[in-house]
């Protein structure tokens, strides 16, 4: 089951714009590690979901985690092989739009080298590309 919200105010959403740096959710707040991202993209709810299982398979019950990213913005899909008009299309699934510098998860609990590699792990699950970054004050 792909996260989704509980109910929105409209069922349909625009485009809208995907330019420019994420303004808020770019620190660490929660952990002591952090999977930030570099690129520009729309993260679905099964990538979020995908990207977790690896990290909490890696941590073997071990540590705490936090997602920082939710998926909001309907994505909506005409059937295949339908003609143009006739308006838009039903919702398929949500998406979290993702932009640089935007904290998808974060960690504590665990060795550098563990979290390190849990979230390489999860990197590969994602649509964009990101890094690891450590709170300011923690000893690595």
């Amino acid at each position: 089951m792909a996260l989704a919200p509980a109910r929105t105010k409209y069922r349909k959403s625009q485009k809208g714009s995907r330019k420019g740096n994420a303004k808020r959710g770019n620190t660490i707040s929660f952990g002591e590690f952090g999977l930030q991202s570099l690129t520009r993209g729309p993260m679905t709810g099964q990538q979020i979901e995908a990207a977790r299982v690896t990290i909490s398979r890696h941590l073997k019950r071990k540590g705490k985690l936090w997602i920082r990213v939710f998926p909001h913005k309907p994505i909506t899909k005409k059937p295949a092989e339908t003609r143009m008009g006739s308006g838009k299309g039903p919702v398929e699934y949500y998406v979290a739009q993702i932009k640089p510098g935007a904290v998808l998860f974060e960690l504590a609990g665990v060795p550098v080298s563990v979290a390190k590699e849990a979230f390489r792990l999860a990197d590969a699950k994602l649509p964009f590309h990101c890094r690891f970054i450590v709170r300011e004050g923690t000893a690595v």
